[in-house]
């Protein structure tokens, strides 16, 4: 009889145990039930085997390490400023600091705790490089008599310690920096724990483990397809074990797997008594159990994450895509607010702690990670799109109407004068005039025919054609380019090019007898062009209006304003673009369709597609006693605009309208 039951256990306990075991320096995490010692890679089994809990985990974690990470304005500590900049930028020698947080945050909701290697400089006066350590390796010592843990160990796989030896590492302490490594072990608050730190999604463990459950159960039936559907007896007696393995063997072999399914059984036998008896093993409505099982699993685990909204975590809804934007937005304000918030805050706390040491100390916080529709509502949508446009995202086709005006303008151009087209009608120029932003019509004679150009007179109609001719410049051949990169940052009113160059004096020897005609001639520099002095290196630095080819184009044409400026191919002075805000170049674009507007920032308008690309060109070197490394200059400059005066506004520069929020339309 005993091989005749199965006893099948299906007691599952997924709360953790931690356990002080003798003879060991470490605290064990986790009971036998799932390993021991082991808990944190029970909890990696769990995200890797549950399609629902894996998509909410993902989803949080990214928004918990957002988009980016800023830097408050409000100080004006240009030297802490800079430092921090460059530690965003290189928190090791291989990542930015954004990069150790993506993966910190996703141990945060995983593992409900993060650990982060600190590494001191040499003389212990700064931490020098963080790096993130996944948390699954970490093990607590045991703490000292004050309560404290002063030592954590590490192993790259705990379930093989003979091999992967547990070494130690110094808990972190700022008043203790004997030595080099330490580590921060940190996370939430949990109930009834001292050393380690729970996910806070623990309660909703069970249902993850139904859902690979579940789908183990269908794999296995497409695997085995003769599963547990039929009940086969045999009633010529109880064979031998042998003889009962035989029997199993031949059945799997000839009747399970999906290439199977659909055959039949064909036995012979002389007595109908010794006939093997085959029943079905039939379950009533079996589809809809499995579907409320599935529908009950799903939201027992997003209740245990605290999810008000699947669609939010990517998870498709029974009756698909919500239209309802308030509610979405409702639902991602109250999870970025009541879930994500307070792990932001928890590693915003723990990298202030390392700012501090480094007397970096400014006010940092995540650039939040929002749907779209978080941000703006149906109604602030509407206010800013055109029909059209809202057609597009709906999927439809453009009104006939607007189809038809742009097939008969292009077609109606007669010629063009001065870079601008003329017509043939009053009406047409007078239709052109409202894509342009001014109103009317003047009159040309083109070709022995009168012709119609938009707007009330030449000079407002080519006003950009008289800026590219008096400010544009062609690129010498004799200037060497050196480096080329979009403008990130940089303040309006930095003159990045009379920084560069005096940061160059201040870097060049030169003889005695020089330095009096160098002071001399300083102050007759003009504030662009770094004057080409034959004893010197000299850079100019020069805007280049760039078209950004990875966004969309949804027009498919390019405003006339832009197509003129990127085939003119022209290099600007800054002060110029600056000083160009005065000029209708570019008319009825502005606030309320005033014909000026901050042409450095905005460039074409709102949906324009380009943007200012910084180009630095060197002159030339002769009588320099010391060579001078471009990068050096350069980067140095680079850091002093970021300090200059922070504005967040002055990030506009690099950004094309239609990557602005808005769209680059007035909020």
């Amino acid at each position: 009889m005993k091989d005749s039951i199965i006893s099948i256990n299906l007691d599952t306990q997924t709360a953790p145990i931690v356990q002080e075991v003798r003879g060991r320096d470490y605290i064990e995490y986790g009971s036998d039930d799932f390993g021991k010692n082991l808990y944190p890679q029970f909890l990696i089994d769990l995200y890797y085997n549950s399609s629902t809990h894996a998509a909410v985990i993902n989803a949080t974690a990214e928004m918990i390490a957002g988009e980016s990470l800023h830097i408050d304005d409000t100080d004006t500590n240009l030297d802490a400023y800079v430092k921090l900049k460059k530690f965003l930028r290189h928190a090791n020698s291989k990542e930015s600091l954004h990069q150790v947080i993506k993966k910190i945050a996703f141990d945060f909701k995983l593992q409900g705790a993060y650990a982060i290697h600190i590494i001191w400089n040499r003389e212990r006066t700064e931490i020098s490089e963080i790096y993130h350590v996944p948390c699954e390796r970490v093990r607590a010592g045991r703490p000292n008599e004050m309560g404290i843990v002063d030592t954590y160990y590490i192993s790259a796989d705990w379930s093989n310690t003979r091999t992967h030896k547990p070494y130690p590492i110094a808990a972190f302490n700022s008043h203790d920096r004997t030595s080099t490594s330490q580590l921060i072990y940190t996370g939430s608050y949990s109930p009834n724990m001292d050393i380690y730190h729970t996910p806070d999604y623990i309660a909703a463990n069970n249902w993850a483990l139904v859902d690979q459950r579940v789908a183990e159960f269908h794999l296995n039936n497409i695997q085995n397809g003769f599963s547990g559907s039929y009940f086969v007896s045999f009633a010529n007696g109880i064979p031998t074990q042998e003889e009962r393995f035989q029997i199993e063997e031949s059945l799997k072999e000839k009747f399970t797997g999906a290439s199977n399914s659909g055959k039949f059984i064909l036995t012979f036998s002389d007595d109908k008594t010794r006939t093997p008896e085959i029943t079905p093993i039939s379950m009533a409505d079996a589809d809809k159990q499995y579907l409320a099982l599935q529908e009950l699993l799903v939201q027992n685990i997003l209740t245990g994450h605290r999810v008000t909204s699947k669609t939010l975590m990517g998870i498709d809804s029974a009756s698909g895509f919500s239209s309802n934007a308030d509610e979405l937005n409702a639902a991602a304000n109250f999870y970025l607010n009541t879930v994500v918030r307070p792990f932001q805050l928890n590693i915003l706390d723990t990298l202030q702690t390392i700012f501090s040491i480094n007397n970096m100390d400014l006010e940092i916080d995540f650039v939040q990670l929002k749907p779209i529709t978080t941000r703006f509502t149906n109604q602030d949508l509407a206010a800013v799109l055109t029909p059209d446009e809202i057609r597009e995202e709906l999927g439809y086709a453009p009104l006939e109407e607007n189809v038809d005006v742009e097939v008969r303008e292009d077609l109606s151009k007669i010629g063009m004068i001065d870079g601008k087209p003329v017509f043939s009608s009053i009406e047409e120029a007078q239709a052109h005039a409202k894509t342009l932003g001014c109103k009317g019509y003047h009159k040309h004679e083109y070709e022995g025919k009168t012709a119609y150009m938009a707007c009330e007179s030449h000079s407002e109609a080519t006003g950009l054609s008289n800026f590219i001719t008096e400010f544009g410049e062609d690129i010498n051949p004799e200037w060497e380019m050196v480096e080329e990169e979009v403008v990130d940052g940089e303040h309006l009113d930095f003159d990045f090019e009379t920084e560069l160059n005096k940061i160059t004096n201040e870097k060049i020897e030169l003889a005695e007898d020089d330095a009096e005609v160098i002071t001399s001639r300083q102050n007759a520099r003009s504030t662009q062009d770094g004057v080409n002095r034959s004893y010197n290196d000299y850079y100019k630095v020069r805007y280049v209006y760039a078209t950004d080819n990875f966004l969309e184009n949804k027009s498919g044409t390019s405003r006339e304003f832009c197509e003129i400026m990127v085939d003119a191919n022209k290099i600007y002075r800054k002060e110029d673009i600056v000083n160009a805000n005065s000029l209708d170049i570019n008319p009825g674009f502005g606030h309320y369709g005033k014909e000026e507007y901050n042409l450095f920032l905005y460039k074409g308008g709102p949906q324009c597609r380009h943007y200012w690309l910084r180009r630095i060109f060197k002159t030339s070197l002769r009588n320099a006693k010391k060579p001078i490394a471009d990068a050096e200059v350069i980067s140095y400059t680079k850091a002093l605009s970021e300090g200059f005066t922070i504005k967040r506004n002055d990030k506009l520069v690099a950004i094309p309208p239609q990557r602005m929020a808005n769209n680059g339309y007035y909020n």
